[in-house]
C-alpha cells in the first residue's frame, strides 16, 4: 500500500477545491472514482485566502517563476491548513523553495 492509499484509508486526506474541480473534469471519470473523490474532506478557503493567493503567486513571478494559478491556488490551501502537499508534480519545487510548502 503506498502512503496515499494509506491515508485515504484511514481519512487523513484534505484535498483543495481546486483539485477535486480538475479531477471532475476528466470526461472519462469513472462514476466509482467520481463517488469516492466526493467522498474525501476538502480543505475550504479561509478568510484572506484570495488575497494570500494572489500575493503568493505575485511573489513568485518577481522571483522569476511561472506559478500556474491552480498550482497557487493548491499551494495556498495548503500553507493555510499547514497540510503537506503529497505530489509528483515537480512545479510545486518553486513553492517548496520560495514559500515553505512542504512535500512529499
Amino acid at each position: 500500500m503506498d502512503l496515499l492509499d494509506e491515508c485515504l484509508a484511514n481519512r487523513s486526506v484534505l484535498m483543495a477545491p481546486v483539485v477535486l474541480a480538475e479531477l471532475l473534469s476528466d470526461p472519462s471519470l469513472p462514476a466509482v472514482a467520481e463517488s469516492r473523490l466526493l467522498g474525501i474532506s476538502l480543505a475550504e478557503s479561509l478568510p484572506g485566502f484570495w488575497r494570500r493567493s494572489g500575493k503568493l503567486r505575485a511573489e513568485l513571478i518577481r522571483r522569476g517563476c511561472r506559478p500556474k494559478l491552480a498550482d497557487t491556488l493548491i499551494v495556498q490551501t495548503c500553507l493555510d491548513h499547514k497540510a503537506t502537499l503529497l505530489t509528483r508534480d515537480r512545479d510545486f519545487g518553486a513553492f517548496a523553495r520560495w514559500a515553505g510548502l512542504k512535500l512529499i
